[in-house]
């Protein structure tokens, strides 16, 4: 298992939160995400030989939350 924390800007609130947990529950390979609102931080477990930080900032992206910068 690996661990990402994704600096994600446009989270401001519960909605923001509901909406990147549903976008990333169903990727292969993701296997926990939490958002920090006030940090605006999403940290995902995922199993690196299912999916890459490159796919799942994709999965961001298509809902209207780019990935600033990864940690």
């Amino acid at each position: 298992m690996a661990t990402a924390i994704l600096n994600v800007p446009d989270i401001s609130c519960g909605h923001c939160e509901q909406t990147i947990k549903k976008a990333l529950a169903p990727v292969d390979g993701v296997t926990s995400v939490q958002v920090d609102i006030p940090a605006r931080r999403v940290h995902v477990e995922y199993d690196e030989r299912r999916v890459d930080v490159a796919r799942i900032s994709r999965v961001l992206a298509e809902e209207d939350y780019p990935v600033a910068s990864t940690e």
